[in-house]
């Protein structure tokens, strides 16, 4: 559903300065925006309003070509999507009580809620028998983020507001969040307002961002490319900083690159078939095709079983993850590759550190003559610090 504020002002009672003063903007359907601003400038607020949590003072919001206003406020309310920070989950409620609320109220019968539970906790990536019955508090933040996601999707909402969803998570976590919301989204498609206060996040997650100064007054609304190729003006530009060609690596996944391939089997899968597949080193699976190990031919040698061998999974990527997700995994511990996976945590391939040298060397060539998109410290672009993993031993 498409969203349009038109000229949409709330001033609170008592003050004579607006909160948000004259917002218009189109928010297309089926896209991420990304509303980002300095704290106070009234990003949550306006969005908000779309719900009705807060009500406007003045202009119109329409949904899907209805006026907000026309709509009963709880049957708005059950037909968006609301995920805040830290879950906003009942602490009293089971992980399944929690993302069966709306469902509830909408007086689904209990197969359907049961089943739309499953599949949503399958959909985040947690297992339904092993987290269905704890409470949130035996839950980790991450975790909580994820049943929060889950609960904001239950009724299958057109639109979801999510307000500084991953602010209060470590970065590693935050990154994988990220990362699982944009999987979402390729499968989904629906119409996302999502509230940050930072840049970063807004350029990995957007399809459009509204950058918001004081009173939520808009200083560019447009692409994220667009934005980082041309700021509107010095607020816009202070945003962006001085690592706009760093951040061109944001605006590429791992989806566009080549995806290697390294060989597989599943714990109860034949040593001998397996060794004889692998060159280098091979992935194990779980019974969902999800990597929980990695080996090689010499951890194979004398094994009865799969199940015996490995080590842990490093640090992994997604599909939908950038190609700055995938350096970084790859720096961190000086790994050569990092495993992809897809939809529900499935195995999908491996980007290599050759892949990630050879694009950035490309997106150097193509933007060096650009002062728009280059800035004097790109010569620190790393590089330098990639071709160096390639002489790593591992893996």
């Amino acid at each position: 559903m498409e969203i349009v504020l038109d000229h949409v002002s709330k001033t609170y009672p008592g003050q004579d300065t607006p909160a948000v003063a004259d917002v218009s903007m189109t928010i297309p359907a089926g896209e991420i925006v990304v509303f980002v601003g300095p704290s106070g400038s009234g990003k949550t607020t306006t969005m908000r309003m779309i719900n009705r949590l807060i009500e406007p003072t003045s202009g119109t919001i329409t949904i899907g070509g209805r006026d907000a206003l026309s709509i009963d406020a709880n049957e708005l309310r059950q037909s968006i999507g609301y995920a805040i920070q830290q879950g906003g989950l009942f602490p009293h409620m089971t992980v399944s009580q929690n993302i069966a609320v709306v469902p509830k109220l909408l007086k689904w019968d209990k197969k359907r809620i049961t089943d739309r539970v499953n599949e949503l906790l399958d959909l985040v990536g947690l297992d339904p028998d092993q987290f269905g019955q704890r409470y949130p508090r035996q839950l980790s933040g991450g975790q909580q983020q994820r049943v929060g996601v889950a609960r904001a999707l239950a009724a299958d909402p057109p639109v979801l507001l999510m307000d500084e969803p991953f602010g209060a998570v470590d970065p590693i976590t935050r990154g994988l969040l990220q990362d699982e919301l944009m999987t979402l989204q390729a499968e989904l498609r629906k119409t996302i307002v999502f509230v940050t206060h930072d840049f970063n996040e807004a350029v990995k997650l957007g399809d459009r961002i509204a950058v918001l100064g004081e009173q939520s007054r808009i200083q560019q609304y447009d692409t994220p490319e667009a934005i980082l190729a041309n700021p509107a003006n010095e607020t816009v530009a202070g945003f962006v900083g001085q690592g706009a060609a760093l951040q061109q690596l944001n605006l590429m996944r791992v989806r566009d690159v080549d995806i290697e391939q390294r060989p597989t089997a599943h714990e109860s899968d034949s040593v001998e078939d397996f060794a004889s597949r692998i060159q280098t080193w091979g992935v194990i699976l779980d019974s969902r095709d999800r990597p929980i190990r990695w080996t090689d031919r010499t951890h194979l040698r004398g094994v009865a079983s799969i199940a015996d061998v490995g080590l842990p999974m490093g640090e992994m990527v997604t599909i939908a993850s950038t190609l700055q997700d995938a350096l970084e995994a790859i720096l961190a511990e000086r790994n050569a590759a990092t495993v992809v996976t897809g939809p529900r945590g499935r195995y999908e391939g491996v980007i290599t550190i050759e892949t990630l040298v050879d694009t950035i060397r490309s997106l150097r060539e193509e933007h060096q003559d650009d002062p728009a998109i280059s800035d004097p410290g790109s010569d620190s672009f790393p590089a330098a610090d990639a071709e160096s993993a390639t002489e790593s031993p591992t893996r």
